[in-house]
């Protein structure tokens, strides 16, 4: 079993956001090199977790989010128009997510709107 399959040991997969892989596992499992994953943070592509002691585990959803880096690098984009770009993404996905939010029904139990009157009005 590889460290992407299993990463806390226990036959669990930690929260998409929480930070589990170290700078060195993290680089393994994306393929690329440790120097790279800290040109991202400085770039303001990716945001690990730290540990008390400074050391930078990363994510799930940043292992997701640095492939997507190095697919746009790969298309020919810059650290900058990657940036925004991924700017962009995220306030797609975030308005998405509100239109979902806002196209649910309302909770009919708390509405007193439909409720039929008792009659004695």
């Amino acid at each position: 079993m590889t460290t992407d399959e299993d990463p806390l040991g226990n036959g669990e997969q930690p929260p998409p956001g929480q930070g589990v892989y170290g700078i060195g596992v993290a680089a393994d499992l994306i393929g690329t090199g440790i120097q790279n994953l800290r040109a991202y943070e400085r770039a303001g592509l990716v945001s690990p977790d730290r540990t008390a002691g400074g050391n930078r585990l990363y994510s799930p959803d940043d292992i997701v989010r640095i492939r997507r880096v190095q697919a746009l690098l790969a298309e020919g984009l810059n650290l900058a128009g990657i940036a925004q770009v991924l700017e962009l993404q995220d306030d797609n996905q975030r308005l998405r997510h509100q239109m979902s939010d806002d196209a649910r029904p309302p909770d009919r139990s708390l509405s007193d709107v439909d409720r039929p009157s008792s009659g004695s009005e």
